[in-house]
């Protein structure tokens, strides 16, 4: 279940597989309804999609009281209506056109969304029906042209009455007829924003997210419309900050794939994103926005649509929500996947992931009861879990997914064009061939220098490695000491594979003023094949004035004035002179 580490970040507090919860993330809430310090969990149970829809409200990890709905909860939301004491929040449940506010856990006021306009075409329709002037079918063929043609959408009576058969039409008409034909939008999503304080105990307004394409801003007290703003397609995702009478900016994710941003200065929203599948959901971190998306991606932008970063995802995402936990001043990003495992972002960072019993189908975290730091889970089988983060709980920053390192993808901070670089860059745009001639023959002209000095260097044998097949020798030099009087040490050695080699002379050249050898000739003894053979020298610096030279090394053979080998000693300054 929990990751199997010594080291796991939650508590299991509670697990009920069979609380037969069936709800999604925006039906959760948590609340202290009682006004007694403790956080009560609010939840939408969807029931069975037809039937036995009810608000449920747990306490610890028993459910203290159930009441029924008429429809399917689309949101769940707790919000303070007023500035009375003492302060206990309302519940605002979504369901269908209505907006059922609880208080004290009991029904207190019913919000109902205007109706829309109906087609006038559709109206004169139903009334030939009611007056038995067309038969079922031809009411059927009428209300198809429309749904075709029409500018305005059908109401729900005639979409539900072309999805009768045949034999069920005329019951159904004989049924409505005599009721008038209304079009009534329903509520996709719901949020809340502060009215005129940004307290943790201020007032808010409901934001509501309709079918018709609209966002509406609900007065908390006389629950009438404040402000209303339309959106190209089907708000799903709402995430609000700000209050109503100062400014507030509400980021509204759409049906089209589209993110939208609704401020207080704007008569219409301003289209921020351009996804490249479906939203399926929704998080504000400060001020950056987290959408997951249908294609197991997870996506950061600016408020401004500028991309930040991209996480591809192991499995289908299931449910998102925002991990807030104030009191240790931490946020990031809970995100249920396919495959019963909860990942935990921040940033682009995995920092920690939690192994469940089965699919996780809601998220909700914050205070339950008393305890601050408490994750609350559904499932799809219609389980409840409770996870509590340990007190001594630590994130690291560090990502823990595999994949390249984070540095890999940090952008570098590329400085922008000058006038002078976009002529440099015109220049060698139209002299690229010439440009590319010149290079090549400065590049072979540095090479056949090179190979000049190499050669001259093996003709003169000004080497340490000899060059003659006859006589293979290798040389090198060390210096030891700070000075005035430095140790220096050649090694010599015959690379031959078994001739040995005799009759070698060492002798140093240098400048007299400088240095003093306290034996500058020596001569080697036989060179057996691939041992190495030491000789050692002492060097004494005469100048006080913190200068270095170099000493030339010559391995001669007896009778040739032509060395063998040359070194070149590169002699260090005199520190002990310095000193003294």
């Amino acid at each position: 279940m929990e990751d199997n580490e010594p080291n796991a970040k939650w508590l299991d507090a509670h697990y009920d597989p069979v609380a037969n919860l069936f709800t999604f993330s925006s039906c959760v809430a948590l609340a202290d309804l009682q006004g007694d310090g403790e956080n009560k969990l609010v939840v939408g149970d969807l029931g069975t999609g037809t039937y036995n829809m009810k608000l449920k409200v747990y306490k610890g990890t028993s459910l203290q009281s159930e009441h029924a709905l008429m429809d399917l909860p689309t949101a769940v939301i707790s919000f303070l209506m007023d500035t009375n004491e003492p302060r206990t929040p309302a519940v605002a449940v979504a369901s269908g056109p209505h907006i059922y506010i609880y208080k004290n856990l009991r029904p207190y006021f019913k919000f109902t969304l205007p109706p829309l306009e109906v087609n006038s075409v559709e109206q004169d329709v139903w009334n030939q029906a009611k007056e038995d002037r067309i038969d079922p079918l031809t009411l059927k063929e009428m209300l198809e042209s429309l749904r075709d043609k029409g500018d305005v959408p059908l109401s729900v009576r005639s979409l539900r009455y072309l999805m009768l058969e045949p034999l069920e039409m005329e019951p159904f008409v004989h049924l409505h007829k005599t009721q008038p034909v209304k079009r009534q939008t329903v509520i996709a999503c719901m949020a809340m924003l502060n009215k005129n304080m940004a307290d943790e105990d201020a007032v808010g307004c409901l934001v509501v997210g309709t079918e018709n394409m609209d966002v509406c801003i609900l007065d908390p007290e006389a629950f009438t419309i404040q402000a209303k703003v339309g959106l190209p397609s089907v708000a799903v995702f709402l995430d609000v900050s700000g209050q109503f009478d100062v400014e507030f900016r509400i980021i509204v994710a759409c049906r089209n794939g589209n993110i939208y941003i609704i401020r207080r200065d704007l008569k219409r929203p301003k289209h921020c994103i351009e996804l490249n599948c479906q939203p399926v959901g929704l998080v504000r971190v400060n001020k950056n926005i987290v959408v997951g998306c249908g294609k197991e991606t997870l996506h950061s932008y600016t408020q401004k649509g500028k991309k930040l970063w991209t996480v591809y995802l192991p499995a289908p995402i299931m449910t998102m929500g925002l991990m807030d936990h104030k009191s240790k001043g931490f946020q990031a990003v809970l995100v249920a996947l396919g495959n019963s495992e909860v990942h935990l972002y921040r940033d682009k960072n995995l920092i920690n992931v939690t192994r469940t019993q089965d699919v996780v189908t809601s998220l909700c975290f914050g205070k339950y009861g008393r305890e601050d730091g408490t994750l609350i889970m559904t499932t799809k089988g219609g389980g409840l879990l409770v996870k509590i983060l340990k007190r001594t709980a630590v994130f690291e920053e560090k990502d823990t997914s595999p994949g390249p390192p984070v540095a890999q993808s940090i952008k570098l901070n590329v400085p922008k064009k000058t006038k002078l670089y976009v002529d440099q860059t015109l220049r060698e745009r139209e002299n690229a061939v010439a440009m590319h001639r010149t290079f090549q023959m400065d590049l072979c002209r540095l090479r056949l220098s090179a190979a000049r000095a190499y050669a001259k260097a093996l003709e003169n044998s000004m080497a340490p490695v000899s060059t003659d097949l006859a006589e293979p020798l290798k040389l090198n030099a060390t210096v030891q000491g700070i000075g005035p009087s430095f140790k220096l040490t050649l090694n010599v050695q015959n690379m031959s594979a078994a001739r040995p080699v005799i009759d070698l002379l060492v002798s140093f050249l240098y400048d007299q003023s400088l240095y003093s050898i306290r034996r500058s000739f020596f001569k080697i003894p036989m060179l057996v094949p691939g041992l190495m053979y030491p000789i050692e020298t002492f060097v004494q610096c005469l100048s006080d004035k913190g200068i270095s030279d170099i000493i030339k090394v010559f391995v001669l053979r007896a009778g040739n004035a032509a060395p063998l080998l040359t070194a070149h000693i590169n002699m260090p300054v005199s520190e002990g002179l310095a000193l003294g």
